[in-house]
C-alpha cells in the first residue's frame, strides 16, 4: 500500500493542536502537551480508517465477532498506532524537527490500566489480529478507572496504589453516550399470565445502573481497517436524591452513584470477603448485558428474524468471566424478544463459544447460590432451567451413572459453576496448548468430553509481532527485514527463511551486538528505577509474569540463594556472571505471592551488597511490570523463565515474547512450551523437571514427601533453613515462615510443596548449569538464539485468530478502501 505522508501539514496540525487544546504557543508546552498533541492528530487519521471501516461493515453486512473479557491489556497506543499506520518514522522525524524526541513523547502515554495478566494481553493482542486479518470484531469490556493497582515497592514489599490512568484524559477514546444501556441488580421477580396465553416475567424492585460505551479503536497494519474495543463505564440512573437528601437519608441520595462508582473502580476486586464476590459478579453482569444489548440493537436494525442471529453474530467467551452471557443472551431473547425456549435455547447455543484458559480450580468461578440469586433473580431462574434440562439430558446419555451428573451440574453444592454452563451452552470448547487441552479431555473436563466430543478443540495462543518486535525491538526488527524483507510483519512464518543466517559469523555478531544495545537501554532503566547496577555483558535471566505459585517464581529465587552458596563457599569455582531480572504483580489478597515479592527483594539487597562476590551475581525486581517495560525487557533477555509446575500452565505467551526476542527458555514441558520445543528443537532451549504426567500421577497418588529431599540433600537444606534463621530477614527470622512451611510443612496446604518446588530443584539447578555454559559459547548460544528467532512463526497470534475464524467464528473478511 502506498502511503503519503506530509510533514509540513502534520507539525502544522500538532501546533494547532496544542493551541486547541492548552491555550498556549507550541514552545512553551511541555512534552505530556505534546504528547496529547500528537495523539490527537494521529486520532485524526485513525478516525478517517474507523469510519471507512463502518461504512464498509454497513454496506457487506459481515458475520462479526463478539470478544468479551474481563481484561484487555492494551499497551500504550499512540506508538502502535503510529507503526499500523505506517507512519512512525515520519512522525518520528517530524517531533524530531520540532525539538522532541518521539521515546519521550511515548513515555507520557500510561498504560491503560484495563487488564493485568496473560489473559488479559492475549485479548489485545487478538484484538490486533482481527484488524490485520480484515476480519470484524468488537471486543467487550469494563472501562476500569483505576485497574488492578499499580505496584509500588516499599522496603522490598509490594504496595497497592491506584493506577490513575485516566487523570490527564485518554484521547484514543471516544464516548459513546447514544448508546447506553440500563443493567439491572436485586429485586425479584413476579409473573403474569399474558394476552398470548403464556406467563411473562417482570423484573421489579430492582437497583439499577446506566452503562455507556466507551469505544476505542483497534487500528490493523496497513489496511485502513480499524476495529473496536468497546468499553463500559458506568453511570447512575439518577445523580442525586434531593428528596432523600431532604429527608437526612444521605447515603440513599447518592445510593446509586455509589452503585455505579463501585462498578468500574478496579479490576478484580479482593474476593476474600462477601463483598468482593458481589462486586465481582456485579461486574461480570455489567459489561455482558450491556454488550448483549447493544450486539442485539446493532443486529434489529439490519434484520427482522432474531432466530437468525448467529448467521452475523458470534460471541467469544474469554473464559469463565464472561459466562453469564449465556443465560442472559437467553433471558433477553425470552422476556424482550419473545422466542420459546426452545428458539431462544438454539440461538444462543449456536452463538456462545467458550474459551477455557486454566485448569487451576479458583479460576473455574463459582458463585454462592445465595449471592447470585439475590442480586440477578431472573438470571437465576434461566440457569436453574438449563441446569434442569441440562441433567435430563446426561441421565438420557449416561442413564444410572448419578455419580456423572453430580460432577457436571451446574447447579450443585450449593454453587453455581460456570464453566459447566459455558460448556453445556457453548457450541465450541477451546483449550489453548495442546498439551493442556489434552489435559481438559482426559483431567479436568473429561466427563464434558465424554458428552460433548465434538466440542472441544484446540487453539494454540500467539502473540502480535507487531508490538512485540516491531515497535518493542526496533533495532531487531530491522535487522530482520534487511535479512528477508518485511513479509514477516504480517505473516510470521517468513521468519523460517533466517535459518540460513544461524550459522553465519557476522549475522551472529550482528545479533548478539542488537542483544547487547538492548541490553544498554534495559541496563540503564534498572539503574534509573532500581538504583542497582547491573553488568549488560552479564547473563540477563528473566522471569516476568503474573506472581502466583504454580508459576514458580519461589523455585527461581531459591536457586539464587543457593548459586549464592556455591559462590561464597568455593569462590575459586569458574562463574559466568548472572543478572536475575523478575517482574511480577501478586494479587491483593495473595499472602504467600506477595511475601515471595520479599523474599525477591530481600535476596537481592543481600547479594547485591555483598562486595565479597565481585559482582557474579546481581538480583534486580523491576516494579510495576506492564506492557510498555515488558517490550525493553523482552528485547534485553537472554534466559527465558518458563518454569510452572507442568501440567499448570495453560499455555504462556510471554515465553513466545521472549522467543521473539532471541531469549533462549528453561522451562519445563508445559503449556505452550511443548510446542515452542517442537518447533525450535530441544537443543535450543533447556527443559527440566517432571512431566505433566508425572505430576498428576503424584498428585493422584499423594505419593510425594517433601521431608525427604529436605533430608537428603544438604543444599536444599541449607537454602530451606536460611528462610527462617534470619539469613535474608535480619531480626525477624520468621518472616519467611509461611513459605518454609509451605514448602515442608503438610499442616500448611493441602499437602506440602503443592507445586513440586524441592521435586524439580535439582533438574532445574542442572539446567541452569548448562545455560552458563553455553552461553560461555558466544558463536553456539547465537546460532540457538537464531534458530528460536526463525522457528517462531507459528505463535504469532495472526495464525490463532485465522484458526478460530476458520474452524469456529466463521467469519467473512472485509476489505477496507478509503
Amino acid at each position: 500500500m502506498v502511503h503519503t505522508f506530509d510533514k509540513k501539514a502534520f507539525k502544522k496540525q500538532i501546533k494547532e493542536n496544542v493551541k486547541l487544546l492548552y491555550r498556549k504557543e507550541f514552545e512553551e508546552a511541555n512534552d505530556q502537551e505534546v504528547y496529547q498533541a500528537v495523539a490527537l492528530a494521529v486520532k485524526d487519521e485513525v478516525i478517517d480508517n474507523w469510519l471507512a471501516t463502518q461504512k464498509t461493515m454497513e454496506k457487506k453486512d459481515p458475520k462479526t465477532v463478539y470478544y468479551m473479557s474481563m481484561e484487555f491489556l492494551m499497551g500504550r497506543a499512540l506508538g502502535n498506532n503510529m507503526l499500523n499506520l505506517c507512519c512512525y518514522d515520519e512522525i518520528s522525524e517530524c517531533l524530531d524537527e520540532l525539538g522532541f524526541d518521539i521515546n519521550a513523547i511515548e513515555d507520557q502515554e500510561p498504560d491503560p490500566a484495563l487488564g493485568n495478566g496473560g489473559l488479559g494481553r492475549l485479548a489485545a493482542c487478538f484484538m490486533d489480529s482481527l484488524s490485520t486479518l480484515g476480519y470484524p470484531a468488537y471486543g467487550c469490556g469494563i472501562r476500569y478507572r483505576y485497574g488492578m493497582f499499580k505496584q509500588k515497592i516499599e522496603d522490598g514489599y509490594q504496595k497497592e496504589v491506584p493506577d490513575n490512568w485516566l487523570k490527564n484524559g485518554y484521547p484514543f477514546e471516544i464516548k459513546r453516550p447514544e448508546y447506553a444501556h440500563e443493567v439491572r441488580f436485586g429485586g425479584y421477580v413476579r409473573t403474569e399470565q399474558g394476552e398470548d396465553g403464556n406467563l411473562h416475567f417482570i423484573h421489579e424492585g430492582y437497583s439499577s445502573v446506566i452503562a455507556v460505551p466507551y469505544d476505542m479503536p483497534i487500528v490493523g497494519y496497513d489496511n485502513n481497517m480499524v476495529n473496536t474495543l468497546m468499553i463500559w463505564d458506568a453511570e447512575p440512573k439518577e445523580v442525586f436524591r434531593l428528596d432523600s437528601f431532604d429527608k437526612g437519608e444521605y447515603d440513599k441520595a447518592v445510593e446509586e452513584e455509589n452503585l455505579a462508582r463501585n462498578l468500574v473502580e478496579v479490576l478484580y476486586p479482593n474476593d476474600n470477603h462477601i463483598y468482593g464476590k458481589e462486586l465481582r459478579l456485579k461486574q461480570q453482569y455489567f459489561f455482558v448485558s450491556a454488550s448483549l444489548q447493544r450486539i442485539l440493537c446493532r443486529y434489529k436494525k439490519h434484520h427482522d428474524d432474531i432466530r437468525k442471529l448467529y448467521e452475523k453474530v458470534t460471541i467469544q467467551m474469554n473464559d469463565t468471566h464472561p459466562t453469564l452471557a449465556v443465560a442472559e443472551l437467553m433471558r433477553l431473547l425470552l422476556d424482550e424478544e419473545g422466542l420459546s425456549w426452545d428458539q431462544a435455547w438454539e440461538v444462543t447455543t449456536k452463538t456462545c463459544a467458550y474459551t477455557n484458559h486454566t485448569i487451576m480450580s479458583e479460576a473455574l468461578e463459582k458463585w454462592p447460590i445465595e449471592i447470585f440469586s439475590r442480586l440477578l433473580p431472573r438470571v437465576y431462574q434461566i440457569v436453574e432451567e438449563i441446569n434442569r434440562r441440562f441433567e435430563i439430558e446426561i441421565r438420557n446419555r449416561f442413564p444410572g451413572d448419578e455419580g456423572k451428573v453430580a460432577r457436571m451440574g451446574i447447579i450443585r453444592d450449593g454453587q453455581v459453576k460456570m464453566a459447566h454452563l459455558a460448556i453445556a451452552a457453548g457450541y465450541s470448547v477451546n483449550g489453548v496448548a495442546k498439551l493442556h487441552t489434552e489435559i481438559l479431555k482426559t483431567q479436568s473436563l473429561k466427563d464434558f468430553y465424554d458428552m460433548y466430543p465434538e466440542k472441544f478443540n484446540n487453539k494454540t495462543n500467539g502473540i502480535t509481532q507487531r508490538r512485540f518486535l516491531l515497535h518493542g525491538n526496533r533495532l531487531l526488527a530491522d535487522w530482520v527485514t534487511d535479512h528477508i524483507g518485511k513479509e514477516w510483519i504480517t505473516d510470521l512464518s517468513q521468519m523460517k527463511k533466517l535459518e540460513l543466517y544461524a550459522d553465519d559469523k557476522k549475522a551472529q555478531h550482528e545479533f548478539m551486538n542488537i542483544k547487547y544495545q538492548n541490553k544498554l537501554r534495559l541496563a540503564e532503566y534498572i539503574k534509573e528505577h532500581n538504583g542497582i547496577e547491573v553488568d549488560p555483558r552479564s547473563i540477563f535471566d528473566v522471569q516476568v509474569k503474573r506472581l502466583h505459585e504454580y508459576k514458580r517464581q519461589l523455585l527461581n529465587i531459591l536457586h539464587v540463594m543457593y548459586l549464592y552458596n556455591q559462590i561464597k563457599e568455593h569462590p575459586e569455582k569458574e562463574f559466568y556472571p548472572r543478572t536475575f531480572i523478575f517482574g511480577a504483580k501478586a494479587a491483593a489478597g495473595y499472602k504467600n505471592a506477595k511475601l515471595t515479592i520479599k523474599l525477591i527483594n530481600n535476596v537481592a539487597e543481600v547479594i547485591n551488597n555483598d562486595k565479597s562476590i565481585e559482582g557474579k551475581i546481581k538480583v534486580v525486581f523491576i516494579e510495576d511490570y506492564r506492557v510498555s517495560n515488558a517490550e525493553w525487557i523482552f528485547a534485553a533477555a537472554d534466559v527465558s523463565e518458563q518454569i510452572s509446575t507442568a501440567s499448570k500452565e495453560a499455555s504462556g505467551t510471554g515465553n513466545m515474547k521472549f522467543m521473539l526476542n532471541g531469549a533462549l527458555t528453561i522451562g519445563t514441558m508445559d503449556g505452550a512450551n511443548v510446542e515452542m520445543v517442537e518447533e525450535m528443537g530441544e537443543e535450543n532451549a533447556f527443559i527440566f523437571g517432571m512431566s505433566a504426567e508425572e505430576v498428576i500421577a503424584h498428585e493422584k497418588n499423594r505419593d510425594y514427601n517433601p521431608m525427604d529431599i529436605f533430608n537428603n540433600d544438604q543444599d536444599i537444606r541449607k537454602v530451606l533453613t536460611q528462610l527462617v534463621n534470619g539469613f535474608y530477614s535480619g531480626s525477624d527470622s520468621e518472616l519467611f515462615r509461611d513459605l518454609y512451611n509451605s514448602l515442608l510443612n503438610t499442616q500448611c496446604t493441602q499437602y506440602a510443596d503443592t507445586y513440586f518446588v524441592l521435586a524439580d530443584f535439582r533438574s532445574y539447578a542442572e539446567a541452569q548449569q548448562r545455560v552458563m555454559e553455553a552461553y560461555m559459547d558466544e558463536t553456539g548460544w547465537a546460532k540457538k538464539a537464531l534458530l528460536n528467532v526463525a522457528n517462531v512463526g507459528k505463535f504469532s497470534s495472526d495464525r490463532t485468530i485465522q484458526d478460530y475464524v476458520d474452524d469456529i467464528w466463521h467469519l467473512d473478511k472485509i476489505t477496507v478502501n478509503k
